[in-house]
């Protein structure tokens, strides 16, 4: 029997993976293939249908059941065909970025038809502005537009939420976050980092927006602070200062749950074992940012590395991750880990995965609107990530 959607509206799936014949995408897609339960009425879908029918032999090749897995055509250009797409499922995944050129056309879609809605996201402006857009009438609508179902953010919200649980309550915390990798990056990744940094002052304008609309909790505070450069004792690595999305979708997770105390301040860092490793990265970040805004060089560097490429199966098992967090309040101190493998391929394709069905299937919160994945699936989210092989842990307590 088909499920119903948050609307009350019979439909045909209970997934739609869009963008499933990208890197990131078809990584989705063949988890999906071998994880996904035999109920599950899920669906592939893009614009060129030989593509997504070459996907689908490839999925064939590892889960037979996959032979007759519908193929949905649908294009980011195409507001009728995403309201089509919107309006077959009850969750709807997303690959497709730079999600600021790519993406708001499907949130519009899914906030108006109800429809649960997961990307990778790491791109602050856009997430601010669909907020501005789409929060209220996903709300009437009933959908969960859940933004960063990647390495960015889910890590460092759940790792944060994971750390926060085993902290006192009622009472300021602080928490610090420190990651660290040795993995690449795709064309997509690079396209959606250039496209945030040549944006400065949209982001902020967007950002300072936001501010003015956002409803506060009466009494509690909750905040990201950028930090400066230090060597923390705790963790044993030179601490460089990251500003992306990751602290802003900490904060909001704890601006909705009173369980982060009536205080809350998170900092997120590069971890670095080595001074000299630090202060290479520090100058390679600021060539970084200066290139991103020489329009010849932004353009080499998207062409260098084109959207839809990645590194191969032998880079990406030799690819980790370590996120430390260093939570204190109340007299008590916890370090926390979470550790996996390739962060930004199989790890984030795996975490996508899992936050869609998640949507689909578990019981969760009554929530609407934008949300974090901390607060749309909080524990149950947590739950499957560690069934799924993620490691959370209590490394240190005082």
């Amino acid at each position: 029997m088909a499920k119903t959607s948050g609307n009350g509206a019979e439909r045909p799936y209970d997934i739609v993976l869009f963008g499933a014949t990208g890197f990131v995408g078809a990584l989705t897609a063949e988890y999906l293939a071998l994880h996904a339960p035999g109920s599950c009425r899920w669906a592939v879908a893009g614009r060129d249908r030989a593509r997504l029918e070459r996907l689908r032999e490839r999925l064939t090749a590892i889960a037979p059941g996959c032979a007759t897995l519908p193929l949905l055509h649908a294009d980011a250009a195409d507001p009728d065909s995403l309201r089509t797409l919107a309006e077959s499922t009850r969750v709807i995944a997303t690959t497709v970025g730079p999600y600021l050129w790519h993406g708001e056309e499907l949130v519009a879609a899914c906030a108006e038809a109800g429809t649960d809605y997961a990307d990778l996201c790491g791109e602050a402006e856009f997430t601010d502005r669909v907020y501005l857009r789409y929060d209220v009438r996903a709300r009437e609508t009933g959908a969960r537009l859940v933004h960063s179902c990647g390495f960015d953010a889910v890590v460092p919200d759940l790792g944060v939420y994971f750390t926060v649980e085993r902290l006192p309550e009622d009472v300021p915390l602080r928490v610090d976050g420190f990651v660290r990798t040795n993995a690449f990056f795709s064309g997509g990744t690079l396209a959606s980092a250039l496209t945030a940094l040549s944006r400065g002052p949209q982001l902020v304008r967007a950002a300072r927006e936001r501010r003015l609309y956002e409803p506060r909790q009466p009494g509690r505070r909750t905040r990201a602070a950028l930090g400066a450069p230090h060597f923390s004792r705790e963790t044993g690595l030179w601490a460089l200062p990251l500003p992306t999305l990751d602290a802003q979708v900490v904060t909001r997770s704890a601006a909705v749950r009173p369980r982060y105390g009536p205080d809350f301040r998170y900092r997120h860092f590069a971890g670095v074992k080595s001074l000299p490793v630090a202060l290479a990265a520090e100058a390679g970040a600021g060539a970084g940012v200066a290139l991103a805004h020489v329009p010849a060089a932004r353009n080499y560097l998207l062409r260098r590395y084109a959207s839809g490429s990645g590194p191969d199966e032998a880079r990406r098992r030799a690819s980790w991750f370590s996120a430390r967090f260093v939570g204190t309040g109340g007299g008590r101190r916890v370090l926390t880990e979470v550790t996996g493998g390739d962060p930004g391929y199989d790890e984030s394709s795996k975490m996508l995965a899992e936050s869609v069905l998640s949507l689909a299937f578990d019981d969760l919160p009554a929530t609407a609107g934008q949300v974090t994945p901390a607060v749309a699936m909080g524990d149950a989210l947590l739950d499957r990530l560690r069934a799924a092989g993620l490691r959370f842990r209590v490394a240190d307590t005082r």
